[in-house]
């Protein structure tokens, strides 16, 4: 599948996360330990805040670890709230279009997992989207459809009630195909302020999903965690550390769960899908 990761506090640079650590993102793209694949090379995405308007995208079809570009770009640019996402495709094309995040407006969005039965239920989905939206969609996946369905159901307004109607419309459609398992997904979706992260699987077995401690635990254990401020939290597809230092320093999002971050405090509520008005 995919891993990712996701960043809300003090402004650092992206290197601090993306490269810096010893299990960082980059590292991650080439060897990951906890996800459904080893190897995360079919592309990659950046989106950060900044002074703009809306937020920045890098995105490039080769892997992360060989874009001498990202290397430079992560070194230079420093954000108070980024995610960064290493692909490995489900059967979509390999295609800077369908490399993650995706945006809209002032929102960001990335996926790890997969609908089931895609091309059997694309359709259904995407004439769902909203026709104020749909001009939007640019690539071929369905973690791009996933974000618009949620923006047509009202993410803008409600994220996780967005998100929600979002997995009941899926589920409700897959099974109408005779779909028994219809979905598999963690997401990360930031605005600028709040860093919104999402756990969920039709079957109960969702992909591995990790929040950050507090920084000011962590310093008990490293004194040179100077970078960061005291409110910084990420969230992660595995732990940055290693897989060793879960319950340490990483916490384990719950199953059916969505997790709200905003100035550095966690607030993690049951996620119950529905069915969209």
């Amino acid at each position: 599948m995919c891993r990712w990761i996701a960043y809300a506090g003090g402004p650092v640079y992206l290197e601090e996360l993306l490269f810096k650590p010893k299990h960082s993102l980059i590292d991650q793209s080439l060897a990951a330990c906890a996800g459904e694949t080893t190897t995360n090379g079919d592309g990659f995405g950046v989106g950060w805040y900044g002074n703009g308007q809306a937020p920045g995208l890098y995105k490039g079809i080769q892997p992360a670890w060989s874009d001498e570009n990202l290397l430079d770009l992560a070194s230079q640019i420093k954000s108070p709230m980024f995610m960064a996402h290493v692909r490995s495709t489900t059967g979509t094309a390999i295609q800077r279009t369908n490399c993650h995040p995706f945006r809209h407006g002032r929102w960001l969005f990335q996926h790890n997992g997969a609908i089931s039965d895609f091309p059997e239920v694309k359709r259904d989905l995407v004439l769902a989207i909203s026709p104020r939206l749909f001009p939007e969609v640019s690539g071929s996946t369905d973690s791009e459809i996933m974000f618009f369905l949620a923006l047509t159901f009202g993410l803008e307004d409600d994220p996780i009630a967005g998100v929600e109607r979002m997995i009941g419309f899926i589920e409700d459609v897959g099974r109408r195909h005779g779909v028994g398992r219809p979905l598999q997904m963690t997401l990360a979706i930031l605005d600028g302020q709040t860093l919104y992260a999402f756990r969920y699987s039709s079957e109960g077995k969702s992909r591995t999903l990790f929040y950050s401690a507090s920084i000011a635990a962590m310093r008990q254990h490293f004194p040179d965690v100077h970078a960061f401020s005291d409110d910084a939290r990420a969230v992660v597809s595995e732990p940055l550390g290693g897989i060793e230092n879960v319950n340490r320093f990483w916490i384990e999002v719950s199953e059916s769960s969505a997790v709200v971050i905003a100035a550095g405090n966690v607030n993690v509520v049951p996620l119950k899908p529905r069915a969209p008005v």
